[in-house]
């Protein structure tokens, strides 16, 4: 059977908040579509750049930013790279001046207000995150090219073959859970060593763990910061962070001068249920403040849902003794295996499966992850991960003000103590009496997302959404 090579960093990338789906992937296609004028020699032919934009990412899209996003993609400015804290100066300067600098190289005149068209009542019929980009040339040719935002920051051309990813020979391919159980018990390796195997594939085993590695320097810098930075998250719901005081009331003081300091100071505050909980819940909040605010995250699978791996990692780290190179990497590979098979039976886009397709996947990678980095088998972590979908399903996306703020932001916290609650319930039980696969929970979530009306996948036209009174005068 034809399998999708998913690595590991295809489903952890280093990216700008707010949204996988909304920031990310339109940026990313922005990036795409310059480059495909490049390749065509067209770029300099550039006289006017339209954009439209089609469904969830219409009618989200100025909480989400992605006009934003394509702006900077256009620009040819990248989302690993970026300095965040200029996004506004650039954005300005191109709102005043009315000129953007295709790919830093060609200017031409780009007026967001006319040239960025928001098309709310109309949908393509492949994917709801869908994006046409529209290029006049000098000669009066136009040239024009979709993509559709799929979720987790993955973008595909329309009409785009996606075999070419799979032509990746993989020692042990993977679409099911089943799949991977097969190999763990065939090879008797850990979820961990077959993904490593697989990543061999693309690279030298060295190349990838230092990636994996810079995947966590990222995540832990972002709670860091987060848990650091007072104030209101733009956009107009005048949310307030939280992270930092949670931070300032539970360190009591103490002092501390960096990351590794504090950490110290957290893990000498005991083992206290309630003091675990509070730490874990700000450590996601931290990072979720950050996404909301334009900061750099981590896919995790998305955006959205950005804060709860990191969270349960770390607390991993500090409460359970996990502070080793080696654990951090265990702990990373087998989240992102989880992720795939998500990916490739269901979906990670809230906008196509509500937010079981993001903090209900969230909650499952990090649930497996947890357990067998724990000393679970590969059957328990498994068994974790299908807890915590379980759990999750049905789930609706209904962000208020299409911001990915409430109710996202605190989800992030649930997600991660479902991953944590799930994993201790799986360390604690036998697979064998399991009613429920992580496949059969799979393919539940898919129908569920397929069943589910549209007005609940990141529209925000229903739900919470629509039942806040709320006055966004920055949107």
């Amino acid at each position: 059977m034809p399998h999708e090579a998913i690595s590991v960093f295809d489903m952890f990338k280093i990216g700008v908040g707010p949204s996988s789906s909304h920031t990310l992937g339109p940026w990313r296609a922005a990036q795409r579509f310059i480059l495909s004028l490049s390749q065509k020699n067209k770029l300099t032919d550039v006289q006017r750049v339209q954009v439209l934009l089609y469904g969830s990412l219409a009618k989200t899209g100025k909480g989400h930013g992605t006009d934003i996003a394509i702006q900077l993609g256009l620009s040819g400015d990248d989302p690993v790279t970026f300095d965040v804290n200029k996004i506004g100066l650039k954005i300005n300067s191109i709102n005043e001046s009315k000129k953007l600098i295709l790919n830093g190289a060609h200017l031409i005149h780009f007026d967001p207000q006319q040239d960025i068209d928001f098309l709310f009542s109309e949908s393509l019929p492949y994917h709801p995150n869908a994006v046409t980009f529209l290029a006049s040339l000098v000669n009066g040719e136009n040239t024009a090219e979709t993509y559709y935002s799929v979720g987790g920051g993955f973008v595909k051309k329309e009409g785009e073959d996606l075999s070419g990813n799979s032509a990746v020979q993989l020692p042990f391919p993977i679409n099911t859970a089943n799949d991977l159980l097969h190999w763990c018990m065939m090879t008797g390796m850990g979820i961990h060593e077959i993904v490593m195997e697989n990543e061999n594939a693309w690279r030298p085993e060295a190349e990838t763990k230092n990636g994996v590695l810079n995947i966590w320097k990222t995540m832990s810098e972002c709670i860091y910061r987060g848990c650091h930075t007072k104030g209101l998250l733009p956009g107009g719901l005048e949310v307030k962070r939280r992270a930092a005081d949670l931070n300032k009331k539970l360190i009591n003081d103490k002092h501390y001068t960096d990351y590794q300091s504090w950490i110290k100071i957290i893990g000498e505050g005991g083992n206290d249920f309630r003091y675990i909980l509070d730490w874990v819940s700000c450590f996601a909040l931290a990072v979720n403040e950050e996404n909301a605010s334009f900061g750099r995250v981590v896919t995790a699978p998305t955006n959205g849902a950005a804060g709860v791996i990191p969270a349960v990692l770390q607390y991993y780290i500090i409460f359970c003794g996990g502070d080793k190179t080696e654990k951090i990497i265990q702990f990373l590979l087998t989240a992102s295996e989880v992720g795939s098979i998500f990916k490739k039976g269901a979906t990670i886009s809230a906008a196509m499966g509500g937010c079981q397709a993001e903090i209900g996947v969230s909650s499952a990678m990090a649930a497996a992850a947890l357990t067998e980095c724990s000393g679970g088998t590969q059957r328990q972590a498994l068994m974790a991960a299908e807890i915590a979908m379980e759990h999750h399903l049905g789930m609706t996306c209904d962000p208020i003000g299409g911001l990915v703020q409430v109710p996202c932001i605190e989800r992030n916290t649930m997600g991660a103590i479902k991953a944590i609650t799930a994993s201790q319930l799986a360390l604690q039980s036998t697979p064998d009496f399991a009613k429920v696969s992580l496949d059969a929970v799979i393919k539940t979530m898919w129908e569920t997302a397929l069943d589910m009306n549209s007005k609940y996948k990141e529209t925000s036209d229903g739900g919470l959404a629509v039942h806040i009174p709320i006055s966004l005068s920055e949107c």
